[in-house]
């Protein structure tokens, strides 16, 4: 692509505050219309297209796990086509989100478009934080990143709303699909605002799998040298935080619509989930610059944990409220705190790290969708997987508090 053919198309967005909320919106793309706006139709695609639990668990995974290989790919992303690189699979995001409004395709084309969805989601995640963030200026770093990270419950916010409004319409998944497709593409025109400064055309040397693969276990080595006994336990922390919000994101408007007499449960707990992200992450900023990021982010995975366990307390609309306001104060928390924690250990291998931990949390988002299918059984009860979020969860804590008694030096 010439650069004075993409100078004429769309201008350099060099304000900071505009590149945050384009970083917003492509979260809101990528994240909340391609991986979570499933979870918003589910009751209805599994209605329509007659799914059993089991089935819709597997294509939750099969997304899952192509998070996983997005994040993988994403670490092998050289910095000179980061910007090249996220143009192209922000594309693919939205093509596999307008790809469902083919309700009549066979199963097995699910799993294929689910998965490259997946894919999408990891490397846009991954290149789209670390294109906009880098733009920031370190005294407005922290409150721009809230932004950005704020395109998570922005577009969870926005699946529920469109869903909402389009079944009460009369209309189902495929067209839902379509009108969350069509509203990304100016995404696109947006990304090309927020390009490198540099006209120069990046070196697309081509380099040997071998090479490339030298080059990356060097870059890792180097990442965690000193490091390693707390990366390992922040990433096995965050695999089990992975593991123990899914269950709730996943299945819990199907939860609503099964407990709940209101035909449209399941989308307004979904919608308080979007909201609560958008409205709490700007908090735990503020709460990590008074008493440090790791004691924030204990503090939201014990809160998480008990957020588990509140539909098992209480029944009804009361314990799934609670499981998605808890769901929506914490996850992005989570998220952010975890990534900002290990990025700062080794600063000049930032991406790397992110990488690895984005790796970590797909793993356990893989996992818990198989775990609560199986657990369910055929009464599709969604308790015992609650219960196994819960406990991972604590597990995790253990994990961070074991975390914080390293030595200064090592975190």
């Amino acid at each position: 692509m010439k650069t004075s053919i993409i100078n004429r198309m769309a201008p350099r967005i060099t304000n900071q505050t505009y590149i945050a909320f384009t970083g917003l919106y492509c979260l809101a793309v990528v994240m909340g219309y391609g991986r979570f706006l499933f979870t918003a139709t589910l009751p209805d695609i599994m209605t329509q297209l007659t799914l059993s639990t089991t089935i819709a668990g597997w294509l939750a995974s099969v997304n899952y796990m192509g998070y996983f290989i997005g994040a993988l790919i994403a670490m092998f992303v050289p910095e000179r086509t980061t910007w090249q690189t996220l143009i192209l699979w922000t594309a693919m995001s939205i093509i596999t989100t307008m790809m469902l409004v083919l309700s009549n395709m066979p199963l097995m084309l699910w799993y294929v478009v689910r998965l490259l969805a997946g894919i999408a989601s990891g490397i846009a995640m991954i290149l789209s934080t670390t294109l906009v963030i880098q733009n920031f200026s370190a005294e407005r770093r922290s409150l721009l990143s809230t932004v950005h990270y704020a395109g998570i419950g922005v577009g969870i916010s926005a699946s529920a709303i469109l869903t909402w409004g389009l079944l009460a319409l009369g209309y189902h998944f495929d067209m839902i699909w379509l009108i969350a497709g069509i509203s990304s593409l100016p995404l696109l025109w947006l990304l090309l605002g927020i390009r490198p400064s540099s006209t120069a055309e990046p070196n697309l040397q081509p380099r040997s799998i071998r090479q490339t693969y030298i080059n990356f276990k060097r870059s890792l080595i180097d990442a965690i040298s000193g490091n390693g006994k707390a990366i390992s336990l922040l990433s096995a922390s965050y695999v089990l935080a992975g593991f123990g919000y899914i269950t709730s994101t996943t299945f819990l408007p199907v939860m609503a619509t099964n407990q709940m007499a209101n035909a449209y449960a399941g989308l307004q707990i979904w919608l308080v989930v979007g909201v609560c992200i958008i409205v709490f992450n700007p908090i735990w900023g503020i709460l990590a610059k008074r008493i440090g990021e790791i004691n924030t982010l204990i503090g939201l995975t014990l809160l998480q944990a008990f957020g588990m366990f509140s539909p098992l307390w209480f029944s009804g609309a009361l314990g799934l409220y609670a499981n998605a306001i808890i769901i929506g104060m914490t996850f992005a928390g989570m998220v952010s705190m975890t990534l900002n924690i290990i990025k700062n250990m080794n600063p000049v291998y930032s991406n790397l790290l992110v990488g690895l931990a984005t790796l970590a949390y797909a793993l356990g988002q893989f996992i818990g969708p198989l775990v609560t299918v199986a657990l369910a059984g055929d009464s599709d009860n969604f308790d015992a997987g609650l219960l196994a979020a819960g406990i991972g969860l604590f597990i995790g804590l253990v994990l961070l508090l074991w975390f914080r008694q390293l030595p200064q030096k090592a975190i």
